[in-house]
């Protein structure tokens, strides 16, 4: 049985394998990003499953309080990263006052499990516009292999850190 949260279809892991349609471009937003945000201290605090809870639970509430739905993500022992786009209908945030509100509230979350105090995160996060289906395919494709590159597993399908919140597909 697949623990809360986590990904059970290997499936979701995977590039997107099929453009989208015409009316499916006109009917999303048409600009998202890949974005990275990295602790602020050499350690593994992230890749456990109270903090995996802690992140996925703010990107899941990321349209209601921020305007912007997540997409894929993987988060690694020191740095997350994630694919987001802004639903402007929503009147959504900028991506900064997105990003660091996340980074706000799951610092507060995070850091009393371990004892520590702030900052978790460093102040600068690292983003990427994708301009294309293709763009987000291979991004992601990257991204999915970080813990095998890492050596924290032997396949993407392995590392239990990962997933996706909603399809954005670009």
């Amino acid at each position: 049985m697949t623990p809360p949260g986590r990904v059970s279809d290997p499936a979701l892991l995977q590039a997107p394998s099929r453009r989208a349609t015409a009316n499916e471009q006109d009917a999303r937003p048409q600009t998202s990003q890949a974005s990275r945000c990295d602790i602020n201290r050499n350690a593994d605090l992230l890749n456990n499953d109270a903090a995996f809870a802690v992140l996925r639970s703010e990107w899941e509430g990321a349209p209601s309080r921020y305007g912007w739905s997540v997409g894929r993500f993987v988060v690694m022992p020191d740095h997350v990263h994630f694919f987001c786009v802004c639903d402007e209908t929503q009147g959504g945030k900028s991506l900064s006052d997105f990003v660091g509100g996340f980074k706000q509230w799951t610092a507060k979350a995070i850091l009393p499990n371990f004892g520590l105090s702030a900052p978790l995160w460093q102040r600068e996060f690292f983003d990427h516009l994708l301009r294309s289906d293709e763009s987000y395919g291979s991004k992601w494709t990257y991204v999915r292999e970080n813990p095998v590159r890492a050596g924290l597993a032997q396949s993407p399908e392995d590392w239990p850190y990962a997933g996706e919140i909603a399809p954005i597909m670009r």
